[in-house]
């Protein structure tokens, strides 16, 4: 009994660790979103705004064109994660379903490539796109983006189109559906946990991307989120406030996104790992 206490007691700890350690920076950065700035440096330090101001905000919109900055970001992430779902679905079906040869090799093939940091791909990446005269345009983030995010994707797909029986496809055949309509009538919906999950985990990857966004979009009126935010700090200056109140609007989108298909993520997430 005293051992099953302290197994209870370890594990309220550890999830106490994550969550603060997880969620104590965003609080820093919304209560500092919300101080002026003579508040960040009194001593000792104050945790919550005494006057609390929402200029921070309008700041933010008015000092860098933020609004511009999402808008960016959205357009390439939403469009990089839909061609990432497209082209992974394919590959994860024909891996689950398809007589491939050397299966595992092309598994092991696709994590492999995943472990390259972008940093190591940054070059190539970036004169590809200019000998393509692409710089400075969506495209040039979409395409990298959906490169990068496929891995992930196809792993995950893999697990679930795996775990559903064929029987389901060959009733399908049989009753007239080709082979692609049984996949998007059939199997697609099946593994709608999965698709959600995997579509959650490229948009947030894309959203938050600064490396490729820097070097290959270096255009003001073409920047993300990420790297417009790197743009309000000054030479001699460093607008923290603003700065917090411009991350905070940044990750409201991916917030509530989370929020509104959490079912369906930690469904998909568990089901992925059991089955997998």
């Amino acid at each position: 009994m005293k051992n099953l206490w302290t197994s209870a007691r370890l594990r309220w700890l550890a999830a106490a660790w994550l969550m603060v350690n997880g969620f104590f920076p965003l609080l820093w950065m919304v209560l500092t979103s919300f101080k002026a700035e003579s508040e960040l440096v009194a001593k000792p330090i104050t945790w919550w705004p005494q006057h609390a101001t929402f200029e921070h905000y309008v700041g933010a919109f008015t000092t860098q064109p933020l609004l511009r900055y999402l808008s960016n970001s959205l357009i390439v992430a939403s469009v990089s994660t839909l061609t990432s779902l497209f082209v992974a679905t394919c590959a994860a079906y024909a891996i689950a379903r398809l007589n491939l040869r050397r299966r595992q090799w092309v598994l092991t093939a696709i994590v492999a490539s995943s472990m390259f940091p972008i940093i190591t791909l940054l070059v190539p990446i970036f004169e590809t796109m200019r000998s393509l005269n692409l710089l400075n345009t969506y495209t040039a983030l979409v395409i990298p983006y959906t490169v990068i995010n496929m891995p992930v994707c196809t792993l995950v797909l893999v697990s679930f189109f795996q775990s559903i029986p064929r029987d389901l496809e060959n009733a399908a055949m049989i009753d007239g559906c080709s082979r692609v309509g049984a996949l998007w009538r059939i199997v697609l919906p099946l593994a709608a946990p999965g698709v959600f999950t995997a579509g959650i985990l490229a948009f947030v990857n894309a959203w938050d991307e600064f490396l490729l966004a820097l070097s290959l979009n270096s255009a003001a009126a073409m920047r993300t989120a990420p790297v417009g935010i790197a743009m309000y700090q000054g030479e001699f200056t460093f607008p923290w406030p603003v700065i917090s109140a411009a991350l905070v609007v940044t990750v409201i989108p991916v917030a509530l996104l989370i929020v509104f298909f959490q079912e369906r993520v930690i469904g998909g997430l568990t089901q992925g790992g059991l089955k997998g």
